[in-house]
């Protein structure tokens, strides 16, 4: 008799939920920073020093979290990162100075390293369970989350309330409900008492190099569309500020989508085919943009850039945590740190191009890393290391 194999469908369901409270935290962050910046009375300048905050506490946080996440296993880390990540969006609401804004936002962006660490392992071993892909709906709903938390944000903005308010209403409940969530995740299993067992930090490969450098070209894209978009559209074409934040919906909604279509034709294609033919779909968007100057085909190269970008980090994720099952959560750490630095410099990157050589011109450097994420996507399945 054949037994029917049966994948966990509560432990991706928890999966989703863990990524969802990222993107609403996120967010919901994101969404009432000028209330903060105007409560503070904060300059550009300074502001961005608080910024500047969640970025190294991230990083920070990336060098633990890898090797804890191995560990433990991600089963026993993912709640406990969860609750603190909730709670900690709450205090930078509450801050009154400047110091306080920044220690508040480097321990919020400390606490996400060691989710999106644990989330993305654990997703990783729910997607082994499904035999087949899943990874790219995970992302997915994060970007739900994040679209979730801003309107939320936005909502508590309308209503006159206070950043403190918005972000205790977002953290607590979340925070609750993520003791809920644990208990479907996959049972945690000791790892194997063999040489392969994590016992001390694994090394930079090439290959791990490799794919850290393919997430921070695509992250540096996505930061890039973020912050620059609008400008372009506004700034270069002139669109109307309407039409301009028009353009950068088309880029996120194109993004959204193409991470939800991500598994299914990861599972058609394979993720390195799908790697390559994003990148190129990526480049081709991008540089039509730039290239034709008329805001239709700008918003539409725009929606195609992000169309593109959409599966290509989810697939290096998981490609890091099936290199070496024993060491997925350091896999995936080392990845993440070089792949959110592009998301960080991203805007600076380009916007410091912008001032030598102008915004449309250094609007194509993600062009150009696009195409070298497709020129780099046969190495998306090396062999596993010993």
């Amino acid at each position: 008799m054949t037994t029917t194999h049966r994948p966990p469908t509560g432990a991706r369901k928890a999966v989703c939920y863990f990524f969802i409270l990222l993107g609403i935290t996120s967010g919901a962050w994101a969404a009432r920073i000028p209330a903060v910046k105007h409560t503070l009375h904060l300059s550009d300048g300074q502001l961005s020093y608080g910024l500047l905050a969640i970025a190294v506490g991230l990083v920070t946080g990336m060098r633990f979290a890898g090797h804890l996440t191995d560990r433990l296993g991600s089963a026993r880390l993912i709640t406990p990162a969860a609750i603190a990540t909730a709670l900690t969006v709450i205090p930078p609401g509450y801050a009154t100075t400047l110091p306080a804004l920044i220690a508040t936002l480097f321990l919020f962006g400390f606490t996400n390293a060691f989710l999106d660490v644990s989330m993305n392992a654990h997703g990783v071993e729910v997607e082994r369970a499904y035999r087949r892909p899943i990874m790219s709906s995970f992302h997915g709903m994060f970007s739900l989350g994040c679209f979730t938390g801003a309107g939320i944000g936005g909502l508590f903005a309308a209503l006159d309330l206070s950043a403190a308010t918005t972000l205790t209403a977002v953290g607590l409940p979340l925070a609750l409900a993520s003791l809920y969530a644990r208990r479907h995740l996959l049972p945690t299993t000791p790892p194997p008492a063999t040489p392969t067992t994590p016992r001390r930090r694994a090394p930079w490969t090439g290959w791990i190099i490799l794919m850290g450098i393919v997430s921070f070209a695509g992250l540096v894209g996505e930061g890039a569309a973020n912050d620059w978009t609008a400008v372009y559209l506004f700034q270069n074409l002139g669109a109307s500020q309407a039409v301009a934040a028009a353009g950068f919906a088309a880029f996120s909604i194109a993004m959204t989508i193409g991470r939800f279509t991500g598994d299914h034709l990861a599972h058609r294609l394979g993720p390195v085919r799908l790697v390559r033919y994003s990148g190129l779909l990526a480049t081709v968007g991008l540089t039509t943009t730039l290239l034709v100057g008329q805001i239709p085909t700008a918003i539409a190269g725009f929606a195609l850039f992000g169309l593109g970008l959409a599966a290509i980090v989810p697939q290096v994720f998981s490609a890091a945590g099936n290199h070496d099952p024993a060491r997925a959560g350091q896999a995936i750490a080392q990845v993440a740190t070089v792949g959110y630095a592009g998301l960080v410099a991203g805007p600076a990157i380009i916007g410091g191009a912008a001032e030598l050589i102008g915004l449309p011109a250094a609007l194509g450097i993600p062009a150009l890393l696009a195409a070298f994420m497709a020129a780099s996507a046969g190495a998306l399945h090396p062999k596993k290391t010993a």
